[in-house]
């Protein structure tokens, strides 16, 4: 791995500094006496097994008449970790977490992201906290926003959650309403043009010296999640729009897609997908408020991963600024916050590309097989014949060396023809 913010841990200094706010976060803090005291609410998280620091926990209540409202929790670093401070500079250096197959580098000490931050199982959490209420379409009726202090009543994984939204007991209907509410968001989403392409994705990860492919699958309680999360976004955007807030608005320009007749030809799942995806063009960041084609949002910003995310911080702090009556940042100055920690947001991505395609290599040399089911999706330089396929088996997208004229969907069968991940080389062929 080349130099970069997460290479040399955290130092010493920043350590004890956090092991100090560890010991101390259940002392009262400047605002606490001004968070509305949400302890009994029952709400819970929903993460993967072994996510170590929870930024996020649901609820819903209900209003009477039919009528209910989505709840987000979101978590509250900025309430241990002031602007400007040394672990806050150290965060923002970094500018987020990095994820690699061995295991995520935080953005704040392990002590602090796993700890107090997180909104954990049982105990008194600080939180933003956004009570939500759509209309019988999915837009959007009423947001309040406001920090809170929260207990989550339990923790579910994506299989827990799956189960509750399938069976609904009538001890637990929380999480299948909440499945109800949000498939409404999302089909007004698609209404106006969202894009949805879910698929199996393979991931390999690192136990010990051994390469494992891990295959997430798409599900209920993955597409709730995720929808929960856009839905804040898109609301805090929308609060950030009508006060002229300065925020880091996310965008995308509108693309041309292929026809409906076009894409009805291609198989479903990834050859659709990767005809989509090629005519999207790249997300951009700004401090004023666009359109965001892909997700079928007039304004958007990520919010709900402040533990992770510089980014979302800042975002929290903007809104303290302009609910509390603080100087929110201006729009040069955000831009210019914004543009120191694009770097290494985009470095920590080129690293997890990076080691994840290391990985890769060490699985093949660890899983050796003839060949492999493959198809093709596009071509990548067609004048090498340089293709993108994808493994049907494996759930991932590789490039090779393809036939003259393979077409999306085309049937291939895959071979290494050379892997050695020490000298970062994977060579592979498709045959039709």
């Amino acid at each position: 791995m080349q130099c970069s913010p997460w290479q040399h841990g955290f130092s010493a200094e920043l350590l004890l500094q956090a092991e100090d706010l560890v010991s101390s976060a259940d002392q009262p803090r400047p605002g606490d006496e001004q968070r509305i005291d949400l302890c009994g609410q029952h709400c819970f998280s929903i993460d993967d097994e072994d996510t170590l620091d929870i930024d996020d926990a649901l609820a819903i209540e209900e209003l009477g008449d039919g009528e209910r409202a989505i709840w987000v929790h979101i978590a509250d670093p900025g309430r241990l970790v002031p602007e400007g401070s040394p672990l806050d500079l150290e965060a923002r250096r970094r500018g987020s977490s990095l994820y690699l197959a061995q295991g995520a580098l935080p953005m704040f000490p392990p002590g602090l992201a796993h700890g107090p931050f997180s909104l954990r199982m049982g105990q008194r959490c600080a939180a933003w906290s956004l009570r939500l209420l759509l209309d019988e379409e999915g837009g959007l009726k009423d947001c309040q926003v406001q920090r809170s202090w929260i207990r989550p009543s339990y923790r579910l994984s994506y299989g827990d959650a799956d189960e509750l939204i399938d069976l609904a007991p009538p001890e637990e209907p929380a999480p299948a309403l909440l499945h109800g509410l949000l498939e409404r968001r999302r089909r007004w989403r698609e209404r106006r043009g969202a894009l949805f392409l879910e698929q199996p994705e393979g991931r390999i990860r690192c136990r010990g010296e051994r390469a494992e492919l891990q295959v997430v699958e798409p599900s209920a309680a993955r597409a709730l999640v995720a929808e929960a999360m856009i839905l804040s976004g898109a609301a805090i955007a929308e609060l950030g729009c009508r006060h002229h807030l300065p925020l880091p608005y996310r965008s995308q320009l509108p693309a041309a897609l292929p026809s409906a007749s076009e894409l009805a030809a291609l198989d479903p799942g990834p050859v659709r997908h990767a005809a989509i995806k090629r005519c999207l063009s790249r997300g951009h960041v700004g401090v004023t408020a666009a359109a965001h084609f892909s997700l079928g949002l007039a304004a958007y910003v990520q919010a709900t991963s402040p533990i992770r995310r510089y980014g979302d911080l800042v975002v929290q702090r903007q809104l303290a600024a302009h609910l509390e009556g603080g100087t929110a940042l201006g729009a040069p100055a955000l831009a210019a916050l914004l543009e120191a920690i694009e770097n290494p947001v985009r470095e920590g991505i080129r690293l997890s590309r990076e080691d994840q395609r290391h990985w890769q290599q060490v699985w093949f040399e660890q899983n050796p097989r003839p060949s492999w089911a493959a198809r093709f999706l596009r071509w990548l330089r067609p004048q090498d014949q340089l293709g993108l396929v994808t493994l049907e088996e494996l759930c991932i997208d590789v490039p090779a060396h393809c036939p003259g004229g393979s077409e999306p969907g085309l049937a291939l069968r895959l071979k290494v023809l050379e892997v050695d991940s020490l000298r970062d080389i994977l060579r592979l062929q498709a045959g039709a």
